[in-house]
């Protein structure tokens, strides 16, 4: 993605080979701000602390994570033990998106067979890379099964505005490089199809209001930002023909984990008889799990980002509160939507429905 005019992305490794950078996404869209990640503790802080954020690149930034691992070992010998340590520090930084803990032990298990440290370095750097590049083609190939999709319902609209909706941020900044659910989207834009996005708001972080609509905006896509509330109502008055969403974690029998309130507006678009299509790279599916509801950890954040919104006054970032100033309040990340409710999803391989059959046709290797 160009950011004035500069091809960008939310995560790098510098010239010297000893940082890795990031934009930290806390502060967009008004602050644009790159920091380094010069140890593991700094990579660990960066997950948690949502710098980075969005399922597949968490896993970049995860394996790049071993990488720093590696190089920043005090015993030059870099022992396995230590290096086995620090992924599972790395691992336990986020609990949902199952794409970190595959991109560490990915990673980790292509370094435990060298036994040099250059050859465990230059192992981990190579490993990570790989990841990054295949994540950015993962869902390049999103982007071009998925327009078809968008296509049909042009037609079908004898080339009108096809309205889609869309959930938290799944754009390039969630993903490297083009995004998953945004992927199908950008690809439309590319081929003329008049199309608008509905961007949800996403409450508690505001990731809709503040990432995806400022990367629509920058590449000239149409879309007005909505009240995470909003979706049933819209949906009823026949102005949303699809809804795409990315997801954190989906099970291998279709049930899918994704920002707090993507339930919500699959019930709402099956209610409305609008589908409802899930964007994923294979890294995101669990293959261990049958049941979404009750297998996949839901990450419970500091309430106070339910209490405080963050917004630019006078030039200047500040948090203001919104709740009284005694209210408990708690802090759901994610929620799960059944495969009941999913149409179906959009992968680098292909389309299908979100039913274990289906999926197992376009990955029998995982079955």
């Amino acid at each position: 993605m160009k950011i004035d005019d500069k091809d960008m992305r939310p995560i790098w490794l510098n010239d010297d080979k000893t940082t890795v950078q990031v934009i930290d996404q806390r502060v967009l869209p008004h602050k644009f701000i790159i920091a380094d990640l010069k140890t593991v503790d700094h990579v660990i802080t960066a997950i948690k602390e949502m710098f980075v954020r969005g399922a597949p690149l968490l896993g970049v930034t995860g394996a790049y994570g071993v990488y720093i691992a590696a190089i920043n070992a005090s015993d030059k010998t870099i022992p396995d033990d230590y290096l086995i340590k620090e992924c599972n520090r790395l691992k336990a930084s986020r609990p949902t998106a199952v794409n970190l803990a595959w991109a560490v032990d990915k990673v980790l298990a292509a370094v435990l067979k060298e036994k040099s440290p250059s050859g465990k370095i230059d192992t981990a750097g190579i490993q990570a890379a790989k990841i990054d590049a295949q994540e950015v083609e993962n869902c390049r190939n999103i982007g071009e099964h998925g327009v078809s999709l968008i296509e049909k319902i042009s037609r079908e609209k004898n080339g009108s505005t096809v309205n889609i909706l869309t959930h938290c941020n799944a754009g390039w900044l969630a993903c490297v490089e083009y995004g998953t659910a945004t992927a199908p989207m950008y690809a439309a834009f590319e081929k003329d199809i008049d199309i608008h996005v509905w961007v949800d708001e996403t409450r508690p972080l505001n990731q809709g209001a503040r990432l995806t609509a400022w990367e629509l905006g920058r590449q000239g896509i149409k879309h007005t930002v909505i009240t995470d509330n909003a979706g049933g109502h819209i949906m009823q008055h026949g102005m949303v023909d699809i809804v795409i969403v990315g997801t954190d974690r989906t099970t291998g029998t279709g049930d899918v984990a994704n920002k707090i309130g993507t339930y919500l507006k699959a019930l709402a678009a099956k209610d409305n008889n609008i589908p409802f299509y899930v964007a994923l790279p294979s890294s995101t599916f669990d293959w261990t799990l049958k049941d979404g509801i009750k297998e996949i950890p839901i990450e419970q954040r500091n309430p106070d980002e339910v209490r405080f919104v963050q917004g630019l006054d006078d030039n200047k970032l500040r948090k203001v509160m919104i709740t009284p100033e005694n209210s408990p309040a708690a802090d759901f990340a994610f929620d799960v939507t059944p495969a009941r409710l999913v149409t179906g999803f959009i992968t680098e391989r292909g389309i299908c429905r979100a039913t274990p059959n289906n999926i197992k046709e376009l990955f029998p290797e995982k079955f």
